[in-house]
């Protein structure tokens, strides 16, 4: 065995009994079947309409077709030995104008799907909202409008009714902050809106959907459960002299705009600051920081990547390498002076780079911010140009990728970080939102023509790591 190891490779490494080794997909990335028993469209059916805006012409109409082959990725979990499967609720399935009755069809299937994981031995782990908004709430104002969070509220009571007896963990939302600033800021995710106004006010009432969330869950849920959100966390490098800032900067409205009101329930005085030229922050209203900062059984950790930033001097062309494609305007309001600098490599074939130290670093400041907050990494893992060849696909740079990033996982938890479980993301090749079928994330791979799934030789390595609890030699 050895430890310590500069490039995470350690050996020997054996998690607790107990913490849950999973894989995670999402609803709108994976499901298809986008026009069928009842659903309507969502704001990334709209999206990928629209000309230029998703790679190729890529849509999820039909994607991996799991709504009707949910049982084999079922089979393939159970095989691969994992105890949980982190999926996601389309809320246009079940709901699908956003508002008023539900779709029975749509509750069905979650239903089948949740009862064919118990009957595989396999905890669900739900999210509410992965980023597939139903289309006529953004035609009445989208997440910038608070009934937005009005309606998430009835719509968690909704799910939370039918599916409360089976599932033990319920996640609100899925970064938020793509959802906000993405969506509404730097217009390379759906709705597709620049508006840097509209991007704060739609983080304010992503929180407040949140905290509405957990509180009717709590209220129709007939069992005792765990309540989670999924927050994606920059992971920050100052260079220079004015470094330091600059990460402050990004830091506040990144990170803590979210942690902030949920786990301390205010939002920061610095963000306040930053963002006054862009708004008065008016549309916080009297006893919205209380809905918010709902008590969390975990904290959900999304990580893929640092990022190295300083303050620009106004000198030649502010650098962007900051791996949100190709956006027309900043995602980070209040931070105009901060530039992302490219940083080494080894990269994804998403052109982020390779960092497991930023997850034991990101780790590590969680757990000295919130000390008594268990953390569950609800998603973690990296794209790679798999080929598959004689029906296997040798993908050594995701093992190596896995393999590292487990070690700092571990290396933080032996320094007393109460981390539950680790869900890889993604259990199958998938719709990669902008980048359309692109871009190659799963451990398993699924060929687009004929939808066949193929267990890569990551998913083997990860197989035989969640039933030893030992990382592999």
């Amino acid at each position: 065995m050895t430890s310590g190891n500069p490039d995470y490779r350690d050996s020997g490494l054996r998690f607790p009994e107990g913490f849950l080794f999973g894989s995670a997909t999402a609803s709108y990335q994976i499901e298809g079947a986008a026009a069928e028993d009842g659903r309507l469209p969502s704001i990334w059916d709209t999206f990928c309409r629209t000309p230029g805006k998703v790679r190729g012409g890529d849509n999820g109409d039909v994607a991996d077709d799991h709504y009707h082959r949910f049982d084999q990725d079922l089979d393939l979990l159970k095989d691969l030995g994992l105890d949980t499967y982190r999926f996601s609720i389309a809320w246009p399935r079940v709901q699908p104008t956003g508002s008023g009755e539900a779709n029975q069809a749509g509750l069905d299937f979650y239903s089948r799907l949740v009862d064919g994981m118990l009957e595989r031995g396999i905890t669900p782990i739900a999210t509410l909202y992965h980023w597939d908004l139903p289309q006529p709430l953004e035609d009445e104002g989208g997440w910038p409008a608070r009934h937005t969070a009005e309606r998430f509220a009835e719509y968690a009571a909704i799910v939370g009714r039918h599916l409360g007896d089976r599932i033990g963990t319920w996640t609100t939302l899925n970064e938020p902050w793509c959802s906000a600033f993405l969506g509404y800021g730097a217009g390379v995710h759906a709705p597709g809106r620049t508006d840097p106004l509209a991007a704060l006010r739609a983080a304010h009432h992503l929180n407040l959907a949140h905290g509405l969330g957990v509180q009717a869950l709590r209220s129709v849920v007939p069992r005792d459960a765990q309540y989670s959100v999924t927050l994606n966390f920059a992971v920050l490098r100052g260079d220079g002299p004015d470094g330091a800032d600059a990460a402050r900067q990004i830091d506040a409205v990144a990170n803590r705009i979210f942690t902030g009101p949920m786990l301390t329930g205010g939002y920061p005085a610095d963000l306040l600051a930053d963002t006054a030229s862009v708004t008065d922050w008016s549309f916080v209203q009297d006893g919205d920081l209380v809905d918010i900062a709902q008590p969390l059984d975990v904290l959900g950790v999304n990580y893929y990547n640092t990022a190295l930033v300083s303050l620009w001097d106004g000198v030649g062309e502010k650098q962007m390498a900051d791996n949100h494609g190709e956006a027309v305007a900043s995602p980070y309001p209040g931070a105009d002076r901060v530039q992302f600098l490219p940083q080494p490599g080894p990269y994804t074939a998403m052109g982020w780079n390779i960092a497991p130290d930023g997850l034991e670093q990101l780790l590590l400041s969680l757990r000295e911010q919130f000390p008594d907050q268990p953390l569950m990494i609800t998603e973690n893992g990296a794209a790679f140009d798999d080929v598959l060849e004689d029906g296997r696909v040798a993908d050594a740079d995701r093992i190596d990728y896995l393999r590292r990033h487990f070690t700092a996982a571990h290396r933080a938890m032996r320094q007393g970080v109460d981390l539950r479980g680790y869900q890889v993301w993604s259990l199958l090749d998938n719709f990669e939102w902008a980048y359309g079928y692109s871009k190659r994330f799963g451990i398993v791979h699924v060929d687009y023509e004929t939808l066949e799934r193929t267990p890569k030789d990551s998913a083997l390595w990860y197989s035989q790591l969640a039933t030893s609890h030992m990382i592999p030699e």
